[in-house]
């Protein structure tokens, strides 16, 4: 069996809780050995490491106290922690003294002036170990919520955008229903023909309704395909013309929701062909736009741009909708007139 390429991350790997203690404990010990003064530097040293090891071990048991207990769960709370903190600071106290009469002469730590300040410093080294816990473990769980409101929000995305899909492919496919049956009396053959157009289709939904994208190249083969279709219908009222000046490995990487376009190209044969006794022109375009890093699909039909009667909407509405979802901000679909041309135009970041 092959070993995975990938493991965890790096940081992931490593245990931040020991990682803390070790290098807070040590500093601790290395501050006592400077501070400790330079007669008898090893037994300095030995007292200070003997300091920051019962520190560790106390701190230790602290964090099983808290994690039991619940306290962690229920915040710091002052009246409970604090007590806790001198009986520590006591124990911790206890122990250092402790290691000072083994080490020292006994006539060394004379009286108990010294008492109240050894306490004040360990209470103050637990308190801050405390404070800085519980500082990290709010840290944490904000980061876990932002991760989770961000998962949250992903799958709200996605859930979005199948439901505009789901209402999209049902709008094209009755929209393509119609020409088979206006077409099936008339011409046979055409029909027949049509009908293997529409399964290609078909088959181009199906498969590219579980994707969020689709490469731009397949969805202008849909787009072909329906032409082909509604070229059968409506014969020399429709004029259909190409002007892709994307190359084909970029076609490849660009991603559109699927029937984005096709969305687009329905309006246009409903509201411009369709519409006009003497048919009309259709243009279909891809091209980079200069200067703003974005590649532009462009829909034309000849036309007026106003309010359809009967019409929803949907079609538009939802392009819009699922290519902001999709493919990011950047991306925008918007509607113009010019000349007698309505022109429908998506821009797109470009792909890396």
């Amino acid at each position: 069996m092959n070993a995975p390429l990938h493991g965890p991350p790096l940081l992931a790997r490593i245990n931040w809780y020991w990682t803390f203690q070790l290098a807070g404990w040590g500093a601790l010990a290395l501050f006592n050995s400077v501070y400790g003064g330079s007669s008898q530097l090893r037994i300095v040293v030995a007292i200070a490491c003997w300091g920051s090891l019962g520190g560790l071990l106390l701190s230790h048991l602290w964090h099983g106290v808290l994690l039991r207990r619940g306290w962690v769960a229920s915040g710091m709370r002052w009246t409970r922690v604090l007590p806790s903190l001198l009986l520590l600071a006591a124990i911790q106290t206890a122990s250092v003294t402790a290691a000072f009469h083994v080490m020292y002469p006994p006539d060394v730590l004379r009286g108990l002036a010294w008492l109240p300040g050894a306490l004040l410093f360990w209470f103050g080294v637990f308190l801050t170990w405390t404070v800085f816990y519980f500082t990290a473990l709010s840290l944490r769980r904000a980061a876990h919520l932002e991760a989770e409101t961000l998962r949250l929000q992903l799958h709200g995305r996605e859930a979005e955008l199948r439901a505009l899909q789901a209402q999209v492919n049902p709008h094209f496919f009755f929209n393509s229903l119609n020409s088979v049956r206006a077409l099936i009396f008339e011409d046979r053959d055409a029909a027949a023909h049509m009908i293997d157009q529409l399964a290609g289709l078909m088959r181009h939904a199906l498969q590219s309704g579980q994707h969020a994208t689709v490469p731009l190249a397949a969805e202008l083969d849909a787009v072909r395909a329906y032409l082909a279709i509604e070229q059968i219908r409506f014969e020399e009222r429709l004029r259909v013309s190409f002007a892709i000046e994307i190359s084909a490995p970029t076609l490849e990487h660009v991603r559109v929701p699927p029937m984005a376009v096709q969305t687009l190209v329905e309006n246009a044969v409903k509201y411009g062909v369709e519409a006009s006794a003497d048919g009309g022109d259709i243009r279909i375009a891809a091209q980079r736009s200069a200067g703003t890093g974005t590649l532009q699909i462009e829909v034309a039909n000849t036309g007026q741009l106003r309010g359809a009667s009967g019409s929803t909407g949907i079609g538009l509405r939802n392009a819009r909708q699922r290519l902001q979802l999709a493919c990011g901000e950047r991306a925008s679909l918007a509607l113009r007139q010019e000349a007698g041309w309505i022109y429908a135009t998506i821009d797109l970041p470009e792909p890396p």
